[in-house]
C-alpha cells in the first residue's frame, strides 16, 4: 500500500514531527486518522505501512504503541447483564 492511501491526510505523518506530543494526543491523532481512510481500505494494511515507515526511526515516540494496538484484534464482546441480558435467554422473565 503506498503512503498516500494509508495517510490520507498526513495526520500520522505530522505526530511523529510533533515535539513532546503525548499518548492521549497520539490516540485522539489515531481516531482522526481512522475516520480519514476512504472506504473499503485495509485497515491493518494501512497500519503496517506507517508502522514500517516511521516507527523505525522513531523508537520510543509515543504514536508507535498506538499504531500497533491499532492492529490487535478487537476484545470479544462480554455477555450483557440486567434486564437486556435476561430477556435474551429462553423462558427468562423481563
Amino acid at each position: 500500500m503506498d503512503l498516500k492511501t494509508a495517510d490520507p491526510k498526513g495526520l500520522v505523518r505530522e505526530s511523529y514531527r510533533i515535539e513532546g506530543i503525548t499518548g492521549g494526543e497520539c490516540r485522539s491523532i489515531f481516531l482522526d486518522w481512522a475516520l480519514s481512510l476512504a472506504r473499503g481500505t485495509d485497515t491493518s494494511e494501512a497500519l503496517r505501512t506507517l508502522i514500517a515507515e516511521y516507527a523505525a526511526d522513531a523508537p520510543g515516540h509515543p504514536m508507535n504503541p498506538v499504531l500497533e494496538a491499532g492492529l490487535l484484534a478487537p476484545p470479544t464482546p462480554a455477555r450483557r447483564g440486567g434486564r437486556m441480558g435476561r430477556a435474551s435467554r429462553p423462558g427468562a422473565r423481563s
